[in-house]
């Protein structure tokens, strides 16, 4: 049965005191148990007007019915499948003169929470399915990044970094255009070198 509740559920929000002193978003998104509860106020209209306001056609009551059930991964499946940034759009566009203005639940009360479930679906996906992975395991092997040193060298720089590559290099993996002097540079001094090299031509190079 639906929540007949004729009010949005409220957004939680920074205190005024604590947001003056930070530049962190001020609305802080709903709980699991917050879009659940909103997404129960939807009716599952059989022809859900919302669809039609949406300039991207988001398949509203079907994205709120996996909200409701908990089923967070799909409600994200179908909204992306028609919006490739439900983040953004859950948080700056206009829905309340797009699709929650033409909810049925806003003629008595207020319409359902659109946007604010779009975000929390788009913000749980990328906490919980989408998040950065963890930092691989150490395999013993040393990296070192050579950076042209521009302030010692100027205009130089990257010539020196070349030759500092080489001079600590075993092997040299260049990734050659067939344009770029200063990779040539660094391909055939290690020829002269007696340095082994492999060159790799970028596959959409025309």
């Amino acid at each position: 049965m639906a929540n007949m509740t004729l009010t949005k559920t409220p957004m939680p929000e920074q205190e005024p005191q604590v947001r003056a002193h930070n530049f962190k978003e001020v609305a802080l998104g709903y709980t699991a148990e917050m879009a659940m509860e909103e997404a129960g106020r939807c009716l599952n209209c059989k022809k859900p007007k919302c669809v039609e306001g949406c300039p991207v056609n988001v398949r509203i009551p079907e994205f709120i019915a996996k909200v409701h059930e908990g089923d967070f991964k799909a409600a994200y499946e179908i909204i992306t499948s028609t919006n490739a940034l439900p983040a953004l759009s859950g948080r700056v566009c206009p829905q309340e003169s797009q699709c929650e203005s033409k909810c049925v639940r806003g003629i008595k009360g207020e319409s359902v929470a659109i946007g604010r479930l779009e975000r929390f679906v788009a913000d749980w996906y990328r906490e919980n399915v989408n998040a950065m992975p963890e930092k691989a395991v150490s395999n013993g092997i040393k990296l070192t990044e050579f950076l042209p040193e521009y302030e010692k060298y100027g205009r130089s720089a990257p010539l020196k970094r070349n030759i500092t590559i080489i001079e600590n290099a075993d092997l040299v993996l260049a990734f050659w255009d067939g344009t770029s002097r200063g990779t040539k540079f660094v391909i055939d001094n290690c020829k002269s070198r007696g340095i082994p090299v492999k060159i790799f031509v970028p596959t959409n190079h025309n």
